[in-house]
């Protein structure tokens, strides 16, 4: 008798009457306007969709009655949900559209649109209804929802009551899905738990839920936990390792640099007859560039190719790379040619590459040459690209000049210069004594709301140390600290090089002293401009014992470090000295170079010492370096002749 009468109210729409005069008006204005609405309009609004009787859709209706109605009641309650949230309104719609409160109820709730807040008190309702208890699939539909909304306190919650659910049965498929979940909001720790939890409890992993915590820990930076849980899958006894398995745990010995753990793993697989994928030999292939084998790498993708194992875009990425980063250039472009021949399609990240490899090596002709070609092989130029193209025009000199019409170029294209875009053009113009060119491009960086740029800082102050501009090149350096709250040990560098070369060492030991207290590390540069400075000003004994210092604070000298000594040496110690210092040099791992045999062969024709300067050329000779030319003229000025021998390196 109840239903009949709620179905009758239902059709006349004095049930809806009835509650709405019984709810509070809101005082919000969109929610008013819905009240305001009258008994017929809501009646209306669930009124099935009206349906032509032709001939097709009457029989239709005799066919799939059952099914029209089930899913018209169900489009109607979702309806209620979405005006009246959850509340006595809803449930007895509930009541009223006969809906059975069962699993399929739940996970079509959770699929539907309506807000999350509703979707989490219906959910929490029904687990408190009467001969209703969640399974797992309620509760992952439960937290897709709420992963979707960004609610994961709210999830983790729901996970540790899905655990906890005697009734509940969670399979490996479910564990997974869990892990992921997890991992994707960032609750590395949390997922552990749970796994083992679940573990202990619920279900016996597979080889798939082990590989979803591996690639998770991964994610994470936990490698050597990824090792714990590898040793611990390989010891269940029923679950083996996969390709995953080893890809990721493959990739894991690299990034620790353990070759040896790397290659083991690699074999092993071998040995349990599973075929290595191309990720894992190109992760390989990037090891041993990393470590300049160089030979083994190209090894590494013979042995794939003749393991039927197709190189793909991303094994000749790494291929191109490492083979630009040793200076083999000729071999990268060829290997660029060949991928294309073999139906290997290139990306814009691989051109990018070959022609920063090309534009480094001076073949400026050859990367704009390749740039050509990508509108022909579908890759859309970023601005990497472009910054790529700006960068090798600088520094090939004599193409500077078109720097700027790329840079319109890309502007014209709809490309939005970058931060380095401009950091690339402004040291450019630096260093091609276009100084005022480079304060324009820094106001315009400015006014494009880019954030200080300490790359950007550090060419302007350098270039106006050079252009005797101290004063001006400090402003810029005050302005850089008020902006970034400190700077780099770059830029510090830069400003206390300048110092010492004007005689301000007091202000230079000051600057580099303050950057210590704000906790910036010195680095090499700091210290080589810091010894530059004392030697400037005769103070030699003091500039060793800042190279000790420097060697004591875990900072590696560079060779120029020992050629800043090394001069200071060959002015104050004498030519006995600097021959000393060589000689020390040579039997150290920081080898001589040009300018430390120029350095001793300069202060050895000061004073005379003409045979221990030709005797010392002979060896510069047979050490490949050029002769420094003010030093040659020197020699040759004193001696009219060094050796019978006709000179072999040209003069630079």
């Amino acid at each position: 008798m109840l239903y009949q009468n709620l179905r009758r109210e239902w059709r006349t729409g004095t049930y809806w009457a009835g509650r709405l005069s019984q709810r509070r008006i809101s005082s919000y204005p969109h929610l008013s306007r819905r009240l305001k609405q009258t008994e017929s309009e809501i009646v209306e609004m669930f009124k099935l969709p009206a349906v032509r009787e032709n001939g097709h859709n009457r029989e239709l209706k005799r066919v799939s009655k059952h099914v029209r109605t089930a899913r018209a009641l169900d489009e109607r309650f979702i309806r209620i949900l979405k005006i009246f949230k959850w509340g006595p309104d809803a449930e007895k719609a509930l009541e009223v559209l006969m809906l059975r409160v069962d699993h399929w109820l739940v996970r079509e709730v959770m699929k539907t649109d309506v807000e999350i807040n509703v979707k989490i008190q219906f959910f929490k309702w029904a687990s408190k209804k009467k001969n209703f208890d969640h399974d797992s699939s309620t509760y992952m539909a439960f937290l897709y929802s709420l992963e979707k909304s960004g609610l994961y306190g709210e999830m983790w919650r729901a996970i540790q009551d899905m655990v906890r659910n005697p009734n509940c049965l969670i399979t490996p498929t479910e564990l997974i899905e869990v892990i992921r979940v997890l991992g994707k909001a960032k609750m590395c720790s949390k997922a552990c738990s749970i796994f083992y939890q679940i573990k202990a409890r619920k279900c016996q992993p597979s080889a798939q839920a082990y590989n979803s915590m591996i690639l998770m820990l991964m994610q994470e930076g936990q490698y050597e936990k990824v090792h714990e849980i590898y040793n611990e899958m390989c010891n269940e006894g029923h679950c083996f390792p996969d390709t995953v398995t080893y890809n990721a745990l493959i990739m894991v010995f690299v990034k620790l640099n353990r070759k040896n753990s790397a290659i083991r793993l690699f074999e092993e697989m071998k040995e349990n007859r599973m075929q290595p994928t191309a990720k894992i030999y190109t992760t390989l292939m990037m090891l041993y560039f990393k470590m300049a084998d160089v030979d083994k790498a190209l090894g590494f993708f013979k042995e794939m190719k003749d393991q039927c194992c197709l190189p793909n875009v991303y094994t000749y990425t790494e291929l191109i790379r490492g083979l630009g980063k040793f200076g083999r250039v000729d071999e990268a472009y060829d290997y660029f040619i060949k991928m294309q021949h073999e139906g290997c399609k290139p990306d814009t990240v691989l051109m990018n590459n070959m022609m920063n490899i090309l534009g480094k090596a001076g073949r400026i002709d050859d990367a704009i040459k390749i740039f050509g070609q990508m509108e022909k092989l579908q890759c859309t130029p970023s601005v990497v690209t472009y910054n790529t193209i700006i960068k090798s025009l600088f520094e090939s000199k004599s193409h500077a000049s078109e720097a700027v019409l790329w840079f319109d170029k890309m502007k014209e294209r709809g490309i939005s210069p970058s931060s380095f875009t401009y950091s690339i053009l402004i040291d450019g113009f630096c260093k091609t004594s276009r100084l005022d060119k480079a304060m324009m491009l820094f106001e315009e960086m400015d006014e494009k709301g880019f954030p200080p740029c300490p790359a950007a800082y550090c060419s302007l102050i350098d270039a106006l140390g050079k252009a005797k501009k101290l004063d001006t090149a400090t402003e810029l350096f005050q302005e850089l600290r008020e902006n970034c709250g400190s700077s780099t040990a770059r830029v510090y560098a830069v400003m206390i090089k300048h110092l010492g070369r004007c005689g301000r060492l007091n202000d230079a030991l000051s600057l580099f002293e303050e950057m210590k207290e704000l906790g910036c590390v010195p680095n090499k540069y700091s210290y080589n401009a810091i010894m530059s400075g004392m030697v400037r000003a005769g103070m030699v004994d003091e500039a060793i014992t800042m190279l000790r210092k420097m060697q004591e604070e875990g900072c590696v000298p560079d060779i120029n470090s020992y050629n800043i000594i090394l001069y200071g040496m060959a002015r104050v110690g004498g030519p006995h000295r600097a021959m000393e210092m060589l000689y020390n040099m040579k039997n150290s791992n920081v080898k001589p170079d040009a300018v430390s045999y120029n350095t001793v062969l300069g202060v050895l024709s000061r004073t005379g010492l003409f045979e221990e300067g030709a005797r010392l050329m002979k060896e510069m000779k047979e050490m490949g370096f050029e002769y420094d030319s003010i030093t040659y003229s020197s020699i040759l000025r004193a001696i009219g002749k060094v050796d019978s021998d006709p000179i072999g390196p040209s003069v630079r």
